[in-house]
């Protein structure tokens, strides 16, 4: 048997080896006419990563499936049970039999994937696995589409500048900081706030602004990474 050498390299503990960091995003879902379908799971990724490299943990790399509240339709999204039970839970098995896992933190950039939280407890019963949802980058990007999600996707080099005018275009894209999806603003009066912020505003694209929430949603994932070795 191979003596593996989990002292070795850049990482913060070999306790960390214990760790995975899996990035939830959603692949499939409209973000105006600058940012492409794929942006939350860039942005998952990207965070879930440079955590990853920072600290030593596993990269488990992104969960191909997401979820969504019922009343946001801009994408092509799954029920939260079918995620966890068909997607979820069938990668985390694999991870924790082939690396021996006993945590593992999924870093969310999807707002959408907050209905499985309520399944996590099961899915840590079930597995004997400890998991953290760190949901930092949702919390501090501000409205769908909007000045924060542009910034970041300028500050990744995922956002088309020559678009911008048409991004805002509501009636094309109605997704954009969700103005034009009446039943999500009926719905949920923290998205009819966030649009009635951005009605009738020019955006702001920022790479400097997209760098520093980013390095933000960085750093809040190494903290929660850190705390895992300990627990």
């Amino acid at each position: 048997m191979v003596k593996l050498r989990y002292s070795s390299g850049n990482i913060v503990s070999p306790e960390v080896h214990k760790i995975g960091v899996l990035a939830l995003g959603s692949h499939l879902e409209n973000h105006g006419a600058a940012l492409p379908i794929d942006t939350d799971s860039k942005i998952a990724a990207f965070i879930a990563l440079q955590a990853s490299l920072r600290t030593g943990a596993v990269f488990l790399g992104i969960l191909y499936a997401a979820t969504e509240h019922s009343y946001v339709k801009h994408g092509v999204h799954l029920e939260p049970l079918e995620m966890v039970e068909k997607h979820l839970k069938p990668t985390l098995r694999t991870a924790k039999k082939y690396l021996e896992l006993e945590k593992v933190i999924l870093i969310n950039g999807h707002g959408g994937n907050l209905p499985i939280k309520k399944y996590l407890p099961y899915v840590e019963e079930e597995l004997g696995l400890h998991i953290l949802f760190n949901n930092r980058v949702v919390e501090i990007e501000g409205p769908h589409a909007g000045t924060g999600e542009l910034s970041m996707g300028g500050f990744l080099g995922i956002l088309d500048h020559k678009r911008l005018e048409e991004h805002v275009d509501v009636k094309r894209y109605p997704e954009f900081c969700m103005i034009g999806l009446e039943e999500a603003r009926n719905a949920d009066c923290g998205i009819d706030s966030g649009a009635k912020e951005a009605e009738g505003k020019d955006i702001q694209v920022d790479s400097e602004l997209g760098k520093s929430l980013l390095e933000d949603a960085i750093r809040a994932a190494v903290e929660d990474i850190k705390l895992l070795i300990d627990v």
